[in-house]
């Protein structure tokens, strides 16, 4: 081997172990940087659509510096080519003491920050459309039907058909659940809600919904109209409830599909949104003799009885102590 061979060898020999030394300190460096701690110039953040990352570390983390924002652009095309990963746009929730490899987690990962939206069960969809327009600029009125009445949690921004398909899971594995109760031999879901809406509207509380769902059941099977004043209400408001006046005779002769005083079994569709909990009360399927109920303003209660001979005779007692 002659001497220029052996130079050659030693300069590759001395920049290999140059560049791998450069390469392990390089790695180290950014191992430093993407773990120093930063300082949240406010909480949360907010990230809008378009916002180039550059902008995104300055407008929000104190004296950031060009070194950082270099190494968190590699390492977010480092993590977009082999996870196919971008940040998202919304706001975010993130601690001072963080590092830059936390907020770098935190942005990947759709917002953080969660807003509560409580659907109530009974409101009308005039009441759901007023909630809904806190939230979405552009949204649609939601069937009675397709949707369980319950509290959710949504990300900040989130879009009302993302919201929507949500809601919609959420009664799909409700009623998957519940699928090997015995009420679903008797009746479709449709018909559940139906029911469970007029528990909403007519029930007091947990106990008087129990007595009422029994009535509607045993008013079922006996081929009988169910004569529940919310359906003469639904009929009359044309859904809204905004009725400021006690129900007359000459209402309940009202000839519209919805009123159960002159059309047999049920109403075609829900009066009202259902919550998770009359859902529940209804899937226990109470049992009672009672087929007649009335409201007594006194007690502030339901009355219920067996027969209309009993019914007639505790209302005509009502009605002589008024």
């Amino acid at each position: 081997m002659d001497l220029e061979e052996q130079i050659l060898r030693y300069y590759l020999k001395a920049f290999s172990i140059t560049f791998i030394i450069f390469i392990i300190l390089f790695f180290f460096y950014i191992f430093y940087i993407l773990n120093k701690n930063i300082v949240i110039k406010k909480n949360p953040i907010t990230i809008n659509k378009g916002d180039q990352i550059e902008n995104v570390l300055k407008n929000n983390i104190f004296d950031v510096t060009i070194s950082e924002i270099t190494v968190v652009k590699i390492y977010l095309k480092i993590i977009n080519f082999i996870n196919k990963k971008f940040y998202h746009y919304g706001d975010f929730n993130i601690q001072n003491e963080s590092s830059l490899i936390d907020f770098i987690n935190i942005i990947l990962q759709p917002s953080n920050v969660l807003l509560k939206i409580t659907i109530v069960e009974g409101w009308s969809q005039n009441q759901l459309d007023l909630e809904l327009s806190k939230y979405f600029k552009d949204f649609n009125t939601i069937p009675y039907q397709n949707i369980i009445a319950d509290t959710y949690h949504i990300q900040k921004n989130m879009d009302f058909e993302t919201f929507l398909n949500k809601l919609n899971n959420f009664k799909t594995n409700y009623f998957k659940k519940n699928r090997n109760n015995e009420l679903n031999n008797k009746f479709n879901i449709n018909e559940l809600m139906i029911i469970g809406s007029l528990l909403e509207k007519e029930g007091l509380d947990d106990e008087d919904k129990k007595q009422i769902s029994s009535v509607i059941f045993n008013r079922l099977e006996r081929k009988m109209k169910l004569q529940i004043d919310a359906t003469v209400l639904f009929a009359i408001t044309n859904g809204k409830y905004d009725f400021n006046r006690k129900l007359l005779r000459s209402d309940l002769k009202i000839d519209h599909r919805f009123n159960t005083y002159i059309y047999n079994g049920l109403p075609p569709k829900p009066i009202s949104y259902v919550g998770k909990k009359t859902l529940d009360i209804l899937f226990e399927n109470n049992k009672n003799d009672f087929l007649f109920y009335f409201f007594n303003y006194s007690l502030n209660k339901h009355i219920f009885s067996k027969s209309f001979k009993e019914h007639k005779k505790k209302l005509y007692e009502y009605r002589k102590k008024l």
